[in-house]
């Protein structure tokens, strides 16, 4: 669609987290540095907070391309809407650990027997855990106690937890003292700034290759970031709309107008209230137009 109308080598604002795309703002970078000294570390806890769409899976991908996987075998545990037993056979799939018996000894044991043969063979293990929010404290709990497995005086395991603020609000639980005592470095990703939102779409933009077309006129990127907060997947789900509506218009610039009426026609959708706004306000192009695009 209008990828190959204005030259892109793909879509810029895709809402699937690529670290190919990963933008380096203060707060991603302080999140990334901090993920990176934890694997330095070796032990521990690293938490890292924010808010639905600011890039924390982006970050997790992009920290996971930066390991090397003859030092530092990982395991992912996406979905956390679990009890502590099911937690651990969780992380067991996620390591690809094979379990002998169904009883959480079962799988404690083979964990542990895993992690020592990676200490063995000089690797080791780390456990990043997404929607870490959902947990409980059971289920936290559970994870500091994989984390008393050691090999001679190296903890076998180490694990990151990546959720949403909910997230801390949970740690601050008196049940968890252990838990943050072991914790050795916490972050939280907030909103990008006006200046950093506009270097962010100019990121992604140029990353496919794009050549000023469309231009986006200055009074653009304010109200992109007005409407978005400077939320990542918000400016992305924006920005999206926004070339839709250029190529469809076959405009080559994106101002302030084009923001308002493309950030008004999402707001209604999301509310089912786009009869409304088709009816105040003229379309950006006709039917008889969308049917003459090429679409490839």
């Amino acid at each position: 669609m209008f990828e190959s109308h204005f030259g892109f080598s793909a879509s810029p604002f895709a809402l699937n987290p690529d670290p190919a795309f990963f933008f380096a703002s203060k707060g991603h970078a302080r999140a990334l540095a901090y993920l990176k000294y934890g694997v330095f570390q070796r032990e521990g806890f690293i938490a890292v907070t924010g808010e639905i769409g600011s890039g924390k899976t982006t970050l997790v991908r992009a920290l996971l391309e930066s390991l090397d996987p003859d030092a530092v075998v990982a395991g992912q545990v996406r979905n956390t809407q679990l009890d502590s037993t099911d937690l651990l056979h969780a992380i067991c799939i996620a390591f690809g650990v094979a379990v002998t018996g169904s009883t959480k000894a079962h799988m404690l044991a083979a964990l542990e027997a895993f992690f020592t043969g990676l200490a063995a063979a000089g690797k080791r293990a780390l456990l990043i855990v997404d929607e870490a929010q959902n947990l409980g404290l059971k289920e936290l709990e559970e994870l500091r106690m994989l984390s008393n497995f050691q090999f001679g005086s190296h903890a076998l395991l180490q694990s990151f937890l990546i959720g949403q603020p909910e997230l801390r609000q949970t740690l601050r639980s008196s049940a968890l003292e252990q838990l943050r005592q072991r914790i050795i470095a916490a972050c939280h990703l907030g909103p990008l700034g006006a200046d950093e939102t506009r270097a962010y779409i100019e990121h992604r933009l140029l990353h496919v290759g794009w050549e000023g077309r469309p231009a986006l006129a200055e009074d653009s990127h304010a109200r992109i970031h007005a409407h978005t907060g400077g939320v990542p997947r918000r400016i992305n789900q924006l920005c999206s709309r926004l070339l839709l509506a250029a190529w469809l218009a076959d405009s080559n610039v994106i101002d302030a107008a084009a923001v308002e009426l493309a950030a008004e026609e999402m707001n209604a959708e999301a509310f089912g209230n786009l009869a409304e706004t088709n009816a105040a306000h003229e379309p950006i192009a006709s039917s008889t137009s969308v049917a003459q695009r090429n679409f490839p």
